[in-house]
């Protein structure tokens, strides 16, 4: 009788003891699982034309301060080629970054030319299946004037630039990307422009066909009249950066007027 009681007094002790390390565990699951809910996808900041990549490290480095790995893609040939070929080295890039990462998706923040370069990637190079967020800074979606000036006075040859002549107002190039709707799978895309933008005039061609699915068109200075960054601007300003933390987080876009 006794060893019995001895015996029960032990298993109630252990099981006892092994309460806390159930509930540990059950919180270690549960914590992880938050994590992973709650986990950024890496971002690539694709630069734009003849745009070093050290001209992007304040961009990149204010990403990395909020928590995000982030990977900036310098564009081959500093995008003079067909960007064709530069979305389809955008495509190898993202690849090697969800495999580094172990990501399903990215984002893309893509400046000038390489927002063409990334919707791009997104309808023709299996982006639409890689990508979650797409926001432009600038990008001539529909094109720019200042291509079609370049070209008008340098004979129709562009600088012999390949992406020039696509960039131009009423390009093959671009009559083909924007055919069919704006919008590609389940991408948001959210485009920034500035009112004061010199290269990309008129500054509204930044915008996409809002009633294609997930798109966002804002220029800056409709919610920050006192701040106007031009092209160049667009990649350190920090009441643009605060439309982008936005755009990331799946945010409506409001604007910091007061940041650095």
């Amino acid at each position: 009788m006794r060893g019995r009681r001895l015996r029960l007094l032990a298993a109630g002790l252990a099981a006892a003891l092994a309460l806390p390390l159930v509930g540990g565990a059950s919180a270690q699951a549960a914590s992880g699982a938050a994590t992973a809910a709650t986990a950024k996808d890496p971002v690539i900041v694709v630069n734009g034309l003849f745009g070093f990549g050290f001209a992007y490290d304040p961009l990149v480095a204010r990403l990395e301060a909020d928590g995000y790995q982030v990977y900036d893609f310098e564009l081959p040939t500093l995008g003079t080629q067909d960007i064709h070929q530069s979305a389809q080295a955008l495509d190898t890039f993202a690849d090697q970054v969800r495999a580094d990462t172990g990501a399903a998706r990215v984002d893309l923040v893509g400046h000038s030319e390489g927002g063409l370069v990334s919707r791009t990637y997104v309808k023709y190079y299996g982006g639409a299946n890689e990508v979650d967020s797409l926001i432009t800074l600038g990008t001539p979606n529909y094109g720019t004037a200042a291509a079609n000036l370049i070209r008008f006075f340098t004979l129709g040859t562009c600088v012999g630039i390949t992406a020039c002549e696509q960039m131009t107002i009423g390009s093959t190039f671009l009559a083909d990307l924007n055919a069919g709707d704006d919008s590609i799978g389940s991408v948001r895309y959210t485009n920034i422009a500035t009112v004061v933008d010199e290269l990309v005039q008129p500054y509204t061609t930044s915008y996409l066909n809002a009633d294609d699915g997930n798109i966002t068109n804002v220029a800056l200075q409709s919610q920050c009249w006192a701040r106007y960054p031009g092209h160049l601007g667009l990649i350190i300003d920090g009441a643009v950066y605060s439309g982008v933390q936005d755009a990331l987080e799946k945010r409506s876009i409001t604007f910091n007027c007061w940041a650095l």
